[in-house]
This record gives structure tokens, C-alpha cells and sequence, in this order.
């Protein structure tokens, strides 16, 4: 019998041997984990047993065995991740895309992160461009490399000084091959040291005719992204603007905060000495060589399911002068209207608003007659009257309907004097016509009319609603009318549960409407001037200011150019977005079209510097007033309440243009006088006022006993009883007056002729 003896061992030595099955042992037990085992404190006989990776595996023998099994599972996976990525990148809102064909509830719905542009790049290279040549950019900051401009654009608004280069290490590889600034062409700059001098240092002085505030100056001490507070920001603009009157203490150096200049024309001599612009950036492809094809619009994120906008058409851009040239002291091209929108009631409210006005702005009320070669423009303010619910249709006699209700209420019947004809004049507001006047949207507006009141992507639903009716056991039908003071019905709120919310949303649209097509700045209802504007209407360029700690606008007030590109293409915009105009979703518009310098974001402690305090930020050293909520301009805490009557009007936010108190409509500035306190001059309106708050003493009263069952009443009904005096106080006054009322007495002292206005003017009214 013959024996196999293959499989007998072979090794030349037991030692080969023992190593040879040693190896065999070790990879059949060979496993991904292996045990490691760790002291245990205080056990001495014990100790913890723990898995980790076997990094014996991953020698480079073993990788490649695994390479060869595991190749095609890795294949696929890569063919999958492809797929996955192809799928996304054609269901995204790439460059290319200029439709969607997709199921439409796939498509996600437009949220905060959803893109919104719709305009190419070279389009928005013209609006930049147009802008600037206007004199609408008075700024150096830099524009966006994101627009690729490839020529330096020629800035009118600017003194010309040498570009500087930065070294090829601290350049971005983005803005390589485009520039980020403009070659400034404009007036020298002359900076002025505004201050009362002796004696006449009881008051500030007029800002001078013409002067401009540089916002880059002001940026830099106010910027909340650079952790400026903002009660050193009311310092700067105190010193800067001959606010601290009788006041002043030196400092190291005062020169740093001047931040109002006046342009100074050049001369033939200097237009000449100014370079020539530098050349334009070329494509850097050699002779004989092909050039690349390149996206012109690589890197911009078009809005989900809608197309590239054709070219917009602009008017020939108006032509930048310094105040100096002007033939005369009002610029046709920069009217100076202040624009406010009101729905419902008239109120204390808009009442305030239009005192501050006067008190604060050169409108020449101390003068008899204006004269006709003054240097000062004279500013408007108009307000528009919604007379009735936002969305209710037009009155066609509504002008004479808003004019008759205006004469009878007291609020508002003082303002229809002759003396205030020139400088505040009452509008109604049409929704309709006021649409229909804007070129960009007046054909394609009424398609959203089911969606017109859209507020960050929410809307509200306008449709009226219907009667119900109900039929009872004995065959009885009853018809239950809608509610009157539901959300479509209310004009005005009257209550914090009755908040008129769709007029919010109108006036959000309103306020660009207004801006765009007439020029101007305009303001909410809650707000409140406490200095002169002179020098904001100096600089040309759109502006709203900062949502707080966010880097959002607030549209409180919005300074923008009649007909100008930047409008143009907003309004576009909002249209390919459901006319959405609350502040946060503009800001989106401006943010993704790469624009946000052109509609210049302002720090909030310019009008509104109680936000940062009322939100627990900078209260290490807030502002004077210190307000932790807005409700402390009506109701100032006792810990704080000796400072309005001890610092008046001068204590109050002392260097900020306006302040915002946010809503409280129904708060009453003066509880103890709520009415219009002008003196005899409109002693008849204020005796209107007067029998309006016995009727409504007489009916709380009448509630009130009917509620705790009293029988007794007055026998003399309230129209009957005996009228007081103008000038009683029908409460008791507060022993330390709020905020509110403080202002709102300082302001009605001035119309009665009792004190001067903030800048020492007296209104005089003998004939």
C-alpha cells in the first residue's frame, strides 16, 4: 500500500515548525476588536476589560486582500453617491436653471434660507453702477467681489484719493481680477466743529444748510459688530453735532469725532490733478490660446423655480452737486418729505409724532412768512390716511370723507391751521392706485391679490368672511353677521388683543411704495424726532437701520431715492416673492443680490437705542434713559422715575435723530391729560377732547355699576354737566412723571408758546 506523505510536515527544524503553527493560530483568531484590559482603582485583583479596533488588521499585506474582496462594494457605493449627488445638484437652484419640471409639493416652500435672487450678474453690475453715478454711494466701504465689476466705477460722492493695493498675501483669491473700489471723482470734504459759543449756549445750533453725515464715521464708533456701546455712540453724535451745548469737556482728542462735513466744489485746477481711473481688468489668456468657457454668473444662487429677469431699464442716472451749486436749497432730484402711514382713529400717536416734527425741524414756524431767498430746504411731512380696514376698498369720496373726520377729531383738527399748511399736508392712501403708480409692478401685481398682505412668508387671508346661519327647533332662521373687529375688519389697535396686524403688513409694502416713487424718508407712527435731520437729507444714499443684535434691517425708517435702480430692482424682486416686504425678508433681497451697502444698514442707536438695553445687551453701561423693556417710556420705573422732570427733554436719548417706541398704541402718552393741550389758540377742538373723556368716565362708570349692581346714578347725564375749564386736569397727575408725558408736555409748551423749541425758537402766534 502506498502512503501519502504530502501532507507531512517539512520543516527543517522543530523551531520553524513551532513558528509555522504559532502563525497558523493567529489568523484563524484574528477578529476586528480585540481585548485590552485596565486597572481598576482599588481593586488589585481585578481588572475592567475593554474592546478596541485591531490595528493589527490594516497591515499593508491585509489592506490589499481587502481591497481585492471589497472592490466592487466599494464601487457601488460610489456609483450610488453619485446618483445622489447628480439628483440634488439638478433639483437645486444652480446657475442654468430656468425652469422646474418637478412635482411642485417636492419643491420646498420659501423659508428665511431659501434664495431669492433672480437677476444676473451683469444686471447687477448696472444697478451698482447706476447707483454709484448718481451719487447714491457716498461711501468707501468696498463693494461686494461677488458682482465682478472688472472696471473701477467713477464715484461722484467721493473725494478722489490714491488706491492703495494690499499684498497679493492679504488679498482674497475671490476678489482677483475685480474691483472692490470705487475711483472717487467728488468735492473735497471740510469737517465742521459744530458748538454753541458764549453767552448763546443755552441751545444747540441750527446744523449748517447743506452739511452731510459721513456714515463711515459714524460706523466706526457705533457699529455693534465691532462691540461699540451704544451710550459712547450718543456721546459721538452729541459732541459731532453741537449737542452737548454748555456741556463740552475736554478730551484728548475731539477731532476724531467730527463726523458732518460740507463739500467744497473744486476748482478747474484740481479736476485736473485728479488721475485718471485705472485700467480695466482683462482675461489673462495668452495669444493663440483658447479661452475658457466660464459661467458668468458662477457663484450666484437663483430662486427656486423661476427665471432669470430680462434686463431692467433705468433713466439716465441724475447728476451729483454739492449743496453749493445748487440754484436753489431744495434738490428736485432729493425732495425732503417725510412720509408716515396711519390706519383707523387718529390718535395721540400720530399727534406726537407731527409735535416732534415741529419741535425739532427747520420749518420756520417762528417766522412769519418764509423768506424767499432763505438757504434752507424746507422739509414736508406728509401723512397718509388709511381712512378705513387695510384691506376694505376704496372710498371713491375718501378725501373729503378723511378731511371731514380730520375736523372732528381732536388729535388731528390742530394741524389743519393755516399756519402748518406749508409743511404738513394729510394724504389718503389708495392700495390700488399707489400699486398701480409703480412701473416695475403694475402689470402683474393683481395676481397676487389673494396673497397681497404676505408678511415673512406668512399670509393673511383677506377673503370676507360669510354669515352663518342657523335654524333653531320651531323652524326659526337666524342670520349671524360676521364679527366687526375681526383681524379683516380692524382698523387700528385699540388693545394688545386687538392688534391690527394687516395694517402692519400693508404699511411694510407702503413705505417702500412711498420711497420709490415720490423720494424721501419714511417713518413708523411709532416714532418720535429729537433732532434736527439736516445732515441725513445730505447724504444721498438708502439706509434703514439694524434689527437690534441681528444683522437684519428695520424698516422703522427708510430713506430711500424716487425711481432708482436699487427701488427697481426691490420691487422686482418682492414680486418674484409674493410681495413680501417685512424688514427680515428685504433683507434676504438685498443679501442675496449682493447689495446690502446700497441700502446702508445703520447702527439702532441712531433711532431706536433703547433696543440693545430692553434685550440684556451693553446693560454694563446702557444708554440714559436705562430702559429694560419699551414699556418704561409709559410706565418709568420708580427707581428711575426722578430723571424726566429732572433732565427733560435734553436728558432723553440726548444725540440720537428718533426713538422707536414700539407699538403700545394703546398706552396713552399723558393718562392724566389725554388730550391735546394747545392753549386758547384750538380751545375749541381741545373742549371736543374734553367730551369725549366725559363720555367715556360716564360710561366706565355706568359699567362699572351695572357689574357691582349700584341702582344709584347720576341724575345729571354727562352732557349736561358743568364743562371745565381748558386747561383742568380731568385725573390726578402722577407725583413723578413718565417719559412719555414729560415729552409730550415739552412738545405742546412749544405749540402754546409757553417755551422755545429744541433749538431756542419761540412760535409766536399774535396776528
Amino acid at each position: 500500500m502506498t502512503k501519502d506523505l504530502t501532507h507531512l510536515p517539512t520543516h527543517s527544524s522543530a523551531i520553524d515548525e513551532k513558528l509555522d503553527r504559532q502563525h497558523k493560530s493567529s489568523l484563524q483568531v484574528l477578529t476586528w476588536t480585540r481585548p485590552y484590559f485596565i486597572p481598576i482603582p482599588g481593586v488589585s485583583n481585578r481588572r475592567l476589560r475593554i474592546y478596541l479596533p485591531n490595528l493589527a488588521l490594516f497591515n499593508p499585506l491585509r489592506i490589499s486582500r481587502l481591497r481585492r474582496k471589497r472592490g466592487p462594494l466599494f464601487i457601488s457605493l460610489a456609483c450610488v453617491a453619485v446618483f445622489l449627488t447628480v439628483l440634488l445638484v439638478t433639483r437645486s437652484t444652480g446657475r442654468s436653471q430656468t425652469s422646474s419640471t418637478w412635482d411642485p409639493e417636492w419643491q420646498p416652500a420659501v423659508d428665511g434660507s431659501a434664495p431669492t435672487l433672480i437677476f444676473r450678474r451683469q444686471q447687477l453690475q448696472d444697478i451698482w453702477k447706476w447707483e454709484i453715478a448718481s451719487g447714491h454711494y457716498p461711501s468707501r466701504m468696498s463693494i461686494p467681489w461677488q458682482v465682478g465689476l472688472k472696471e473701477a466705477p467713477i464715484n461722484p460722492a467721493v473725494p478722489n484719493r490714491p488706491l492703495t493695493y494690499k499684498p497679493k498675501q492679504y488679498q482674497s483669491p475671490e476678489s482677483d481680477g475685480v474691483y472692490v473700489d470705487t475711483h472717487g471723482t467728488g468735492a473735497k470734504r471740510v469737517y465742521l466743529d459744530l458748538q454753541s459759543h458764549p453767552p448763546d449756549v443755552s441751545y444747540p445750533p441750527r446744523p449748517v444748510p447743506g452739511s452731510v453725515a459721513d456714515m463711515d464715521e459714524i460706523l466706526k464708533h457705533c457699529n455693534f459688530d465691532t462691540h461699540q456701546y451704544v451710550r459712547d455712540c450718543l456721546e459721538v453724535l452729541r459732541v459731532g453735532g453741537g449737542l452737548d451745548n454748555g456741556q463740552r469737556y475736554r478730551r484728548e482728542n475731539l477731532d476724531d469725532w467730527k463726523y458732518i462735513y460740507m463739500e467744497q466744489p473744486l476748482n478747474a485746477t484740481e479736476k485736473a490733478a485728479i488721475p485718471s481711473p485705472p485700467p480695466p481688468f482683462s482675461s489673462s489668456v495668452r495669444p493663440g490660446q483658447k479661452p475658457l468657457s466660464v459661467d458668468p454668473d458662477e457663484g450666484l444662487v437663483k430662486r427656486v423655480g423661476a427665471d432669470w429677469e430680462p434686463p431692467l431699464t433705468f433713466p439716465t442716472p441724475p447728476e451729483h452737486r454739492p449743496s453749493a451749486t445748487l440754484d436753489n436749497p431744495c434738490d428736485p432730484d432729493n425732495p425732503r418729505i417725510f412720509h408716515m402711514f396711519w390706519t383707523g382713529p387718529f390718535t395721540d400717536k400720530p399727534y406726537i409724532a407731527l409735535l416732534s416734527f415741529l419741535y425739532t425741524q427747520n420749518t420756520g414756524l417762528h417766522l412769519k412768512e418764509w423768506p424767499a431767498d432763505s438757504k434752507v430746504c424746507r422739509p414736508q411731512f406728509w401723512l397718509w390716511i388709511n381712512p378705513g380696514p387695510a384691506a376694505a376698498a376704496h372710498n371713491p369720496t375718501a378725501v373729503q370723507d378723511m378731511f371731514d373726520v380730520l375736523k372732528k377729531n381732536p388729535w388731528s383738527a390742530p394741524f389743519l391751521h393755516p399756519r402748518f399748511k406749508d409743511v404738513i399736508q394729510f394724504k389718503p392712501w389708495n392700495t390700488t392706485e399707489q400699486l398701480d403708480s409703480i412701473p416695475e409692478i403694475k402689470n402683474e401685481w393683481r395676481a397676487l391679490q389673494d396673497t397681497l398682505f404676505n408678511s415673512g412668508g406668512f399670509v393673511m387671508d383677506v377673503k370676507p368672511k360669510e354669515s352663518v346661519t342657523s335654524t333653531m327647533e320651531d323652524g326659526t332662521v337666524t342670520v349671524m353677521p360676521p364679527e366687526e373687529d375681526d383681524a379683516i375688519n380692524r382698523a387700528g389697535s385699540q388693545t394688545m388683543e386687538t392688534y391690527d396686524r394687516l395694517s402692519v403688513i400693508l404699511s411694510d409694502m407702503a413705505r417702500f411704495v412711498l420711497c420709490h416713487r415720490f423720494g424721501g424718508i419714511y417713518l413708523d407712527a411709532d416714532t418720535i424726532f429729537l433732532r434736527d435731520w439736516e445732515e441725513l437729507w445730505g447724504w444721498k444714499g438708502a439706509f434703514a437701520y439694524r434689527w437690534s443684535r441681528l444683522p437684519d434691517y428695520n424698516t422703522a425708517v427708510l430713506r430711500m431715492n424716487k425711481n432708482s435702480a436699487l427701488g427697481s430692482m426691490l420691487f422686482r424682486t418682492a414680486l418674484k416673492n409674493g410681495l413680501d416686504f417685512h424688514p427680515m425678508t428685504v433683507t434676504r433681497y438685498t443679501a442675496d443680490a449682493h447689495a446690502q451697502n446700497l441700502l446702508l444698514r445703520l447702527p439702532d442707536a441712531l433711532f431706536d437705542s433703547a433696543w440693545l438695553s430692553t434685550e440684556d445687551f451693553q446693560i454694563d453701561r446702557p444708554p440714559q434713559p436705562y430702559f429694560t423693556k419699551f414699556q418704561d417710556f409709559f410706565d418709568t420705573p420708580n427707581l428711575t422715575s426722578g430723571s424726566p422732570q429732572a433732565l427733560g427733554f435734553k436728558g432723553f436719548f440726548r444725540g440720537a435723530y428718533s426713538y422707536h417706541f414700539h407699538n403700545f398704541w394703546w398706552k396713552p402718552f399723558d393718562p392724566a391729560r389725554n388730550f391735546p393741550d394747545l392753549g386758547p389758540k384750538f380751545e375749541s377742538t381741545e373742549k371736543i377732547a374734553h367730551e369725549k373723556l366725559r363720555k367715556a368716565q360716564a360710561s366706565s362708570a355706568a359699567a362699572a355699576a351695572a357689574t357691582t349692581g349700584a341702582a344709584e346714578t347720576s341724575s345729571e347725564s354727562p352732557s349736561n354737566a358743568e364743562e371745565p375749564e381748558w386747561r383742568t386736569t380731568p385725573g390726578n397727575d402722577k407725583r413723578d412723571l413718565d417719559w412719555s408725558t414729560v415729552l409730550k408736555r415739552t412738545f405742546e409748551s412749544y405749540i402754546r408758546g409757553d417755551t422755545p423749541n429744541a433749538y431756542g425758537e419761540w412760535l409766536d402766534w399774535l396776528e
